[in-house]
């Protein structure tokens, strides 16, 4: 394995690492912190704590760090922010207003720099986002706002998005994990975090992507059987049968947040054969 995702990925060939991705953060939390447990809410010390009892527990050959789940914890415990990211009427307010909080970017760089200093560059580390368009829609439902989302305030999303990602620039990132949400967006505009990545070096995979927006991805998530990263979640926690995975691609699953330990581990060890 490699601290580099773009490293690890499949090429047909065979011998890359990467084969069984994990989306594990709410059943980790769930697990080890309990229903209403929050790993981000006492600093990077307790967040590496509880990120190293979880991959003890999975060992994926990714690493994730969700930075959905460090913002939604960050509003949830500071309402003046939530209060200021409500002030403008602007659609793109609220997740700019987020974004440029500085508190949550010096937490990322502390967990950031921590986590990489547990993981040792034996797997990559990745960052999880989602998408622009399905980030901006979430802010505005935090302070209560319906969604609006159009191609011009997604463009701007992006551009606050990649700004925020400056804060881990000098970390060794492996990688971004973008998730789309129930509507895909147009990726196109997206080009402000893909061309930050590429300066940084790291590569972006994008997860349940439109057919149109897959080329811009280094590789995609989904259910598809062209995806290279082949989501096999309901197969595998929903007793389905587990489709074929080639030589070039990988396995993905999302651990349902309410699943039973053994029954993970038993799943876990069915898709690693």
């Amino acid at each position: 394995m490699s601290q580099t995702l773009a490293d690890d990925l499949p090429d047909g060939s065979g011998t890359k690492a990467l084969r069984v991705w994990l989306k594990s953060s709410g059943y980790a939390r769930r697990l080890l912190l309990g229903e209403s447990g929050d790993p981000w809410a006492d600093g990077a010390a307790k967040y590496l704590s509880f990120f190293s009892q979880a991959r003890g527990l999975l060992r994926a050959d990714v690493a994730e760090v969700d930075l959905g789940d460090l913002f939604r914890s960050w509003v949830h415990r500071h309402p003046a922010l939530r209060a200021d990211m409500a002030s403008k009427k602007r659609v793109t307010y609220p997740l700019r207003r987020m974004l440029e909080e500085e508190g949550p970017r010096q937490l990322l760089d502390e967990v950031t720099e921590a986590v990489a200093a547990n993981l040792q560059a034996q797997v990559p580390m990745v960052l999880v986002m989602p998408a622009p368009g399905a980030w901006l829609a979430e802010a505005q439902q935090m302070v209560d706002r319906p969604a609006e989302v159009d191609d011009d305030a997604v463009e701007d999303a992006a551009m606050y998005m990649a700004d925020f990602l400056r804060c881990v620039s000098a970390r060794p990132v492996g990688g971004l994990l973008v998730e789309e949400g129930a509507s895909p967006g147009p990726a196109s505009r997206y080009s402000p975090i893909l061309n930050a990545a590429k300066h940084y070096r790291w590569a972006v995979v994008g997860r349940d992507v439109s057919p149109e927006s897959a080329a811009v991805f280094d590789a995609t998530i989904g259910t598809d059987a062209s995806a290279q990263g082949r989501d096999v979640s309901l197969d595998l926690f929903g007793q389905g049968t587990l489709p074929d995975i080639g030589a070039g691609q990988f396995a993905f699953a999302e651990i349902p947040v309410g699943h039973a330990p053994e029954a993970v581990l038993d799943a876990i060890a069915q898709l690693r054969g």
